[in-house]
């Protein structure tokens, strides 16, 4: 019953976020609005977050104190979560507010890859005058690409593992590149995020809507997980499907056309009388109108065969043929 309710619990979220315009493509987990006191609880059932004296907001939690931290385990063993290996290919995106200034340099986001020799960190710090600080190996650099942070303003930030490449962005922006010393594919033996006090203490901060996924995430998905702006990749597939259809019922209806139209054919035989009669011209085989109409002949002499074709008025026939010749 249990595993059968995750299966539901999933099949549900795979069609929610979509509706909000977040890619599913490789989600393994998101934290957003069920929490209790000490747990922040998956969406998906699989990876809960540990809690440390944090208030619970909507959407998120709310960091408010020296203490204050969030613990995210992914790939340590415990028999209260359910695992999942990562490649050395993922993205976590999630949504922060400063609430406060600091005193000093503050952690934000930051994971600990711990099968790299040494052990390799990554992250984000803000600083007391309002700047951004990478952190990498251990070691923080600042930078000015993406601007200074203000309070009481929303932030999307990310961390994203491609390969041995680790990237931090804010708001999309790259605040630089730094190299993971990883030796193999084999998927990390230990990988744990941390938000607000991890080593260092925190400063009040609300962290909002986690993703977590096991690829690279392209600026133009960011967006969409910040401002839940459709992905438009998608959009064209739909068109290339269907773009056939409307030609197969043209060519069936090619296929059927000398049978169908007989009236223009019968419009045009009033103005036969009109034209000028010429002796009798050796007679032309009903059999050639045959011919005419086997070969695709417009359909008008197929059509004026089924009118005068029965030998009825064969003279008639021969003088419309005349009159056509020298029109």
């Amino acid at each position: 019953n249990k595993i059968k309710f995750v299966l539901k619990t999933w099949a549900q979220k795979d069609v929610f976020f979509p509706g909000l315009s977040i890619p599913t493509a490789g989600l393994v987990a998101v934290l957003s609005d069920a929490a209790s006191d000490d747990t922040w609880i998956d969406e998906y059932l699989c990876l809960n977050a540990t809690v440390r004296n944090a208030t619970k907001v909507k959407d998120g939690l709310k960091l408010t104190e020296p203490d204050s931290g969030v613990i995210w385990p992914v790939n340590i063993p415990d028999d209260k979560v359910r695992n999942v290996s990562l490649s050395h290919n993922f993205t976590l995106v999630a949504t922060v507010t400063i609430e406060e200034a600091p005193s000093g340099n503050t952690p934000l986001l930051i994971a600990v890859l711990a099968n790299t020799e040494p052990t390799h960190t990554m992250g984000i710090l803000y600083t007391a005058n309002k700047t951004w600080e990478t952190i990498s190996k251990g070691e923080t650099k600042p930078t000015t690409e993406s601007g200074t942070w203000e309070l009481k303003k929303e932030y999307q930030v990310a961390l994203m593992l491609q390969g041995n490449k680790s990237s931090v962005y804010v708001d999309g922006n790259s605040l630089g590149e730094e190299e993971a010393p990883l030796t193999d594919e084999t998927p990390l033996e230990l990988l744990y995020f941390c938000f607000g006090a991890c080593d260092m203490k925190n400063s009040p901060m609300t962290v909002k809507d986690v993703f977590l996924y096991n690829r690279p995430l392209n600026p133009t998905e960011m967006s969409a997980i910040k401002e839940r702006i459709p992905v438009p990749t998608r959009a064209p597939e739909p068109q290339v499907k269907i773009a056939p259809d409307p030609i197969a019922p043209a060519v069936s209806a090619v296929s059927g056309a000398p049978a169908v139209p007989a009236v223009p054919a019968v419009s045009a035989v009033p103005a036969v009388p009109a034209a000028p009669v010429a002796p009798a011209v050796p007679a032309v085989p009903a059999g050639n109108e045959g011919t005419a109409r086997e070969k695709g002949d417009g359909g008008a002499n197929g059509d004026a065969g089924s009118v005068y074709g029965s030998g009825l008025l064969p003279l008639l026939l021969l003088l419309g043929l005349w009159g056509f010749a020298t029109a």
